[in-house]
Formats: structure tokens, sequence, C-alpha cells
């Protein structure tokens, strides 16, 4: 009974969710019972198609400090934009990474 409950009330936190997309001001991730959630910081280098973007990892150092980048390039997909239009997003934009499935992704409105 009380599972039942349980799933009742995550079932309509979902659905307020969906229906009230303006109001919230917080991005949020749901995962399985023992998984985490990685976000990282990353540079936009350039656009590849529609609104998938080279990216690379950035390191945030002392304050007054440039961001300094890291590792390689990898392919993530902006989500703030349409699937079939080109993106718009200028190279050295900073965004927020995470890792959903095997996609990297982000949100930022151009």
């Amino acid at each position: 009974m009380k599972n039942e409950m349980n799933t009742a009330n995550q079932q309509q936190e979902l659905n307020r969710l969906c229906r009230e997309p303006e109001r919230l001001k917080e991005t949020s991730i749901l995962s399985s019972p023992g998984t985490g959630t990685s976000a990282w910081m990353a540079r936009i280098q350039q656009n590849i198609f529609y609104n998938i973007y080279n990216v690379v990892n950035i390191l945030i150092g002392s304050p007054g400090s440039e961001p300094t980048a890291m590792g390689i390039e990898a392919q993530a997909i902006n989500l703030a934009e349409p699937f079939g239009q080109q993106g718009t997003l200028s190279s050295g934009t900073y965004v927020i990474i995470f890792r959903i499935g095997s996609k990297y992704v982000f949100y930022t409105k151009p």
C-alpha cells in the first residue's frame, strides 16, 4: 500500500513538472537508486550539425584566472534548441554538461 502511494506521489510530481516548466528554475535528472549524476563545465568549440556541438572540458582555477581547457573534444547536444534547425550558440560559450545514457547533453538558450 505504501509503495503504491509513493508511486502515485511520484507520478503526480512528474505531471506537475511537465505542466509548469516556465516557473521552474532548476535542473533535475531522475536516476535509478544507487547511481549518481555527474555534471561538469565545458566550453563550446564549434557547431557541428543542427543542435550538436563540439565541446571541450574546462578546469576553473583561482578567481580572476581564465578557465583552462582539459581533455579531448566531445560532441554534446543542446536540448534548448530545436532538433530540426541549425544551432546558434557561438564558440567560447560556457555550458554545464551532463552525461545521460550514452549522450552528453546541456541546456543553454541562445
